[in-house]
């Protein structure tokens, strides 16, 4: 008879990428709460968001990682992300600093094991239509991304 007892597994390696890091970090903490979260998720106007996440009622989350200063002063684009979802953040480390991320943004503080929401941002409801068709298209990103994984040779 099979032994019931499920196999250990080993925790991963944190990333040596910190935005990588910054990431996972942020993708685990979404994942605690319930939500799901893919990465570099292409929106309808041609921008990657570094992380997307969907509440189970439906609501987007976009985070902007910033790994350092240079990259938060370099990119000034992260405005282009407000009308694809309805909260905004910026995902940062703990040596980032914080008084540099706008008020009006949320402010997520990480690291390759988890995260905390420093700052709530105001929430900005999609529409209908958009929200209709940012589901499907994250609906069929994933789809593609499991597709991928377990044929990685496959034309998805």
């Amino acid at each position: 008879m099979p032994s019931s007892t499920p196999t250990p597994t080993v925790p991963a390696a944190p990333p040596a990428d910190p935005a990588h890091a910054l990431a996972r970090g942020i993708a685990r903490m979404f994942g605690e709460a319930g939500q799901s979260c893919l990465f570099e998720f292409t929106l309808r106007n041609g921008r990657r968001a570094d992380v997307m996440a969907m509440t189970p009622s439906g609501q987007f989350t976009i985070v902007e990682i910033k790994s350092s200063v240079a990259d938060y002063q370099s990119d000034r684009k992260w405005s282009d992300y407000l009308p694809f979802c309805d909260f905004f953040y910026f995902g940062v480390s703990e040596t980032f600093p914080q008084d540099l991320i706008p008020e009006t943004c949320g402010l997520i503080v990480a690291d390759a094991y988890g995260g905390a929401i420093l700052r709530d941002p105001a929430e900005t409801p999609l529409n209908a239509a958009r929200r209709r068709a940012l589901t499907l298209r994250y609906a069929q990103g994933a789809s593609r991304r499991l597709m991928q994984h377990i044929d990685p040779g496959g034309h998805f």
